[in-house]
């Protein structure tokens, strides 16, 4: 069934120090696919006359945000429910300085852009709340307000606490609500993923850090009003590029029905599920999503991410063995290995069952390479395995090791270090690793950790799916990308 585009927009922050500067990253932006932009006055250099601002609001080529932040430190206010009595006195004393000229030069902006009708205007609840301001918003004609707050991290915000503040700052007569929220680890966002769900007035969440990644990725799935995209290529610690989001995740194809698929691993970014599995869905018209997401604990991820919608797991590094106690069931081969590489949520109970497709990947990759070698050689064989009596080397001792030597042992091969036949390599970036260049170079038949990578993509996607698995596009896409 073809899956229907949402209205999602897709925003970058353009902070530049002259206007023209802010001109040619805003075509740069809409080359890369964004659909408005975000035009970060402040970032402009204190001797841009109002004059220069002026022309930049007239002649953008972008539907646009404008939003200046005459203070750097955190708003706080009856609304901001995130700091002690200690905290905010410290905050009110240094910020004494920082008001005068700058919170001017802000209510200067801000009026300006109302005055010409740019699309939005963004402003802290801070100023929101100012009796000045709050007369310029009443009487705009057709620009719409977000008011934003940020919140400190210290812990995962509670929903009450969240949809407190909400309330406060829409009684500003805001269009839109803007938090930004730093967070410590990914389980923080699901109080995030909650308010966006349920919030009764356009939400935009902003999760601040490496780990708030999946609150863009996500955030079309549970009803977000846009997503924030970095400009480049440039790497932006919780923001997926502007690329990535039109070229890899698509994300005008998520909406509440989506799956949420993932690679739980630490580190995660260098990761390539996503450039396989997210085209993988479409092209066989499933309606899921596969995203980077950085666990820094295992068991904690998944007692907060019980949702029937969090759909299956590709496990990474260094989680494969300590994820087998995360499942309520285990395959036989991921029990005997000791590690799974993939977890799925079992539709009719919940329940997460684990798998491992990296033995027969790896096991099948090593076994077809063998037996191509004595085709080669004008050798036929009619043994089970052609491993069997080999002698097998294995260097390294992970998840993917443990599935190896388990693989290896089953088809009857021994350890030991003797000459090599077959040199095989589980690194698949590089895609002709050192190893593999000097084991060509003495005659041994060499085995990348592409094939493996296919080979396990294809298990895991079957599981995903249910059993849809296109071999012949995976297997082009992937060798295309490596």
């Amino acid at each position: 069934m073809a899956i229907v585009k949402n209205n999602l927009l897709v925003c970058t922050q353009l902070e530049c120090k002259t206007s023209e500067e802010m001109l040619a990253s805003m075509e740069k932006a809409k080359e890369e696919g964004a659909d408005l932009v975000e035009l970060c006055v402040d970032s402009m250099a204190p001797s841009s006359h109002i004059s220069h601002i002026q022309t930049l609001f007239k002649q953008r080529t972008l539907p646009s945000i404008v939003s200046y932040r005459h203070i750097s430190l955190p708003s706080f206010s009856s609304a901001s429910l995130f700091f002690t009595y200690k905290e905010k006195s410290r905050l009110k004393s240094s910020r004494k300085s920082s008001r005068g000229g700058c919170k001017n030069s802000c209510l200067q902006v801000l009026k300006l852009a109302l005055d010409l009708d740019v699309e939005f205007v963004e402003m802290d609840y801070e100023v929101a709340s100012d009796m000045s301001m709050c007369e310029l918003i009443h009487e705009r004609s057709n620009t719409k307000i977000i008011v934003s707050s940020y919140v400190n991290g210290g812990g995962r915000p509670s929903t009450e606490k969240l949809g407190d503040l909400i309330a406060c700052m829409q009684a500003t007569g805001a269009d839109v609500i803007k938090l930004e929220i730093a967070v410590d680890y990914i389980t923080d966002l699901a109080p995030i993923f909650q308010m966006l769900t349920y919030c009764q007035v356009p939400l935009i969440a902003m999760a601040v850090g490496s780990r708030g990644l999946i609150s863009q990725l996500l955030c079309p799935k549970f009803g977000g009003f846009l997503v924030y995209g970095s400009l480049g290529g440039k790497s932006v610690p919780g923001l997926p590029t502007l690329l990535s989001l039109k070229q890899v995740y698509k994300l005008e194809h998520t909406n509440a029905d989506t799956k949420v698929f993932g690679v739980v691993s630490n580190p995660v970014g260098h990761s390539k599920g996503p450039i396989l599995h997210n085209p993988a869905f479409r092209h066989t018209q499933y309606n899921g999503i596969y995203v980077p997401l950085l666990v820094d604990d295992v068991k904690e991820f998944f007692t907060t991410y019980t949702g029937i919608d969090f759909a299956g797991f590709s496990i990474g590094i260094p989680h494969k063995e300590a994820a087998v106690a995360c499942c309520d069931e285990v395959h036989p081969l991921a029990k005997s290995i000791g590690a799974v590489n993939t977890i799925i949520r079992r539709p009719i109970d919940g329940k997460l069952v684990g798998y491992n497709t990296d033995c027969e990947a790896s096991i099948s990759a090593i076994e077809d390479a063998l037996r191509e070698r004595q085709v080669g050689n004008g050798v036929a064989s009619h043994i089970t395995s052609l491993l069997a009596g080999k002698t097998f080397v294995l260097v390294g001792a992970g998840g993917a090791g443990r599935a190896l030597a388990f693989g290896a042992k089953s088809r009857g091969a021994r350890e030991a270090l003797k000459a090599y036949e077959v040199v095989f390599d589980a690194v698949y970036t590089p895609r002709n690793t050192r190893l593999l260049q000097e084991a060509a170079e003495v005659g041994a038949t060499v085995v990348s950790g592409v094939e493996m990578f296919i080979r396990q993509a294809l298990g895991q996607f079957r599981l995903f799916t249910g059993g849809l698995a296109p071999e012949d596009f995976i297997r082009k896409l992937v060798l295309e990308q490596f």
